[in-house]
């Protein structure tokens, strides 16, 4: 064999010994599939709602960093955030994104109809233009949703409940610009003209009009009051709880974490529950299940959280029935 021949083989040899070398090293790094993660609030607001999803996921057997990584992006109370924010993870191409609410469900909808999307909280997916039916999805969304029937007009009883029939003049605080508002403001409306008098609306689209909000509920006279859970009401919770009680209202709200913050009271469909049973999508997702294939389940567990203190300070007594039916109260 000639010098010449042997260098050649020689090249050919080693060649291919340093073209090994890289697919070793892609096996031994495989690649974690990411779930993008949503929100529309501030990481610090709910974060257990986040956490419920993370020990849904560790429920299946999944360990973060390991089966999963979490691209995690928040319009921390800006609405206009989200698209951009939901085109960063279509770009990504990332696994799956869990976008729990009405609003991210529908920013990353309209960023890809191609990356699975799984929702949690989300009123009236049909409605809403992300799903066909409740059975049969038919596109990239599926989940579960709070739609029942039953959630709003209980809501009003209660309240009306609450302040002993008296409260002729009820009000619903709502951001008209939020999908799921607009379906609590119909079924409101509804239960209302049952029940025999009439809901006044007052609307809020951001941060700086919930003053004047609370300010005209005032000049009207308004007795009781209810509040729509969606992106702007759920981020400002704090706030809004602190200026019904300065206007002594009674209020109904429309999640727990108001009546955390200092409100009066909730009813709604358990927000962390369905944050851990969304989990079980994005499970079945990345093991290659299609979500127009996964039915869209509805809630199954329900909360009615009372606040004792805000009571009394409101000089309210609440009927001993409240006490009973409530999932859980804080003294």
């Amino acid at each position: 064999m000639t010098i010449a021949r042997r260098t050649f083989l020689r090249w050919i040899g080693g060649a291919a010994a340093a073209g090994a070398a890289p697919a070793r090293h892609v096996r031994a790094e495989a690649r974690v599939p990411r779930i993008g993660v949503l929100e529309s609030w501030s990481p610090a607001a709910f974060p257990h709602r986040l956490q419920a999803f993370r020990d849904g996921l560790a429920e299946l057997g999944h360990a973060e960093g390991r089966t999963f990584a979490i691209e995690y992006r928040s319009a921390r109370g800006d609405a206009n955030a989200l698209p951009a924010l939901a085109a960063e993870l279509a770009k990504l191409e990332v696994d799956v994104i869990f976008a729990a609410t009405t609003a991210t469900a529908l920013a990353a909808r309209r960023a890809t109809s191609r990356i699975p999307i799984v929702i949690a909280v989300v009123a009236d997916p049909i409605g809403a233009g992300l799903i066909a039916s409740l059975a049969r999805p038919g596109g990239n969304v599926t989940g579960l949703t709070t739609a029942n029937t039953q959630v709003v007009p209980k809501r009003v009883q209660l309240l009306r409940e609450a302040a002993a029939g008296a409260a002729a003049r009820v009000g619903l605080l709502m951001n008209p610009s939020d999908a799921s508002n607009l379906i609590v403001r119909r079924a409101a409306e509804t239960e209302a003209r049952a029940l025999g008098f009439a809901l006044q609306i007052f609307e809020a689209a951001d941060r700086a009009a919930l003053e004047s909000a609370f300010s005209r509920m005032a000049a009207e006279r308004i007795q009781a009051l209810m509040v729509a859970a969606g992106q702007l009401m759920d981020s400002e919770a704090k706030r809004i709880a602190e200026l019904a009680a300065r206007h002594r209202l009674p209020a109904m709200y429309g999640a727990p974490e108001f009546v955390e913050a200092g409100g009066l009271m909730s009813y709604s469909a358990s927000f962390t529950d369905n944050f851990r049973r969304a989990a079980a999508y994005a499970d079945r997702i990345l093991k290659g299940a299609a979500p127009a294939e996964l039915p869209v389940e509805q809630a199954g567990t329900f909360e009615f959280v009372v606040n004792l203190k805000a009571a009394a300070a409101l000089g309210l007594k609440l009927p001993p029935s409240f006490l009973v039916q409530a999932t859980r109260v804080i003294e």
